[in-house]
């Protein structure tokens, strides 16, 4: 799933994506600033807008969706 998420990150243009995790908790990545992948590529670190951050393994992501503009 990691690499599924650092594909999304690399596209071009970026698309807004949600990761949903094992504890259905959903993580916005609204633009490629909200998400980074650890230097050995173990973690997905998710950046919120409120300076929260959240830790996720890969065995701890279920799913990643795109995001729909919104009135659409």
């Amino acid at each position: 799933m990691i690499a599924d998420v650092r594909r999304r990150l690399e596209r071009v243009p970026f698309v807004p994506f949600i990761i949903r995790t094992s504890d259905r908790h959903e993580y916005s990545v609204a633009t490629v600033d909200h998400a980074k992948i650890s230097p050995r590529g173990h973690r997905v670190v998710v950046f919120t807008d409120e300076d929260a951050t959240a830790i996720l393994g890969p065995l701890h992501i279920n799913s990643i969706i795109d995001s729909q503009p919104d009135g659409e």
